[in-house]
């Protein structure tokens, strides 16, 4: 009944986000949410607490924006690159160490890693990430990782640790 209710909150408040406060969608989206939260919750099993609302709201207001800064300067540098063939690239296979324990944590980290443009992501271990890297940076494992993950784990490490 819990993972119902939290469904449905969940799916009821990103309807309300998306559309707006009108009448009709409000008792609309509480009808499709409540008929999709049904569904979800007898499809699939996880356990949502309420006690991760607080993380919620980090990864939200803390960890997308600082995402969202990353991304758009690793779309520069590569658009740079592109714009500008002379410019030296030096494109590799790199291990980056990462502390996070958290399976969850470190799917959010490689998905942070592939959508920037320029790396991508091409295996994860328990304590590190295998990534291409279009112009490695640095000459160790560290330097790697304070070049291509560091902001992305200080966040993720707060929040799925």
């Amino acid at each position: 009944m819990k993972k119902n209710i939290s469904s449905f909150l969940i799916i009821w408040i990103t309807w309300i986000l998306l559309t707006g406060i009108n009448i009709n969608e409000l008792i609309v989206g509480f009808i499709v949410s409540a008929l999709l939260s049904y569904v979800i919750s007898n499809l699939i099993d996880y356990e949502f607490s309420f006690n991760s609302i607080p993380k919620i709201i980090k990864f939200l207001v803390v960890y997308i924006p600082v995402f969202l800064f990353e991304l758009i300067k690793a779309n520069l540098d590569v658009a740079y690159r592109v714009l500008s063939p002379s410019m030296p690239i030096n494109p590799g296979f790199v291990r980056i160490p990462t502390k996070i324990k958290s399976e969850y944590g470190r799917l959010t980290l490689a998905n942070s890693i592939t959508l920037t443009p320029g790396t991508l992501t091409v295996d994860v271990s328990e304590d590190s990430v295998y990534i291409h890297w279009i112009d490695v940076k640095g000459n160790n494992n560290e330097d790697y990782q304070k070049n291509v993950s560091a902001s992305f784990e200080k966040i993720l490490g707060g929040i799925f640790n």
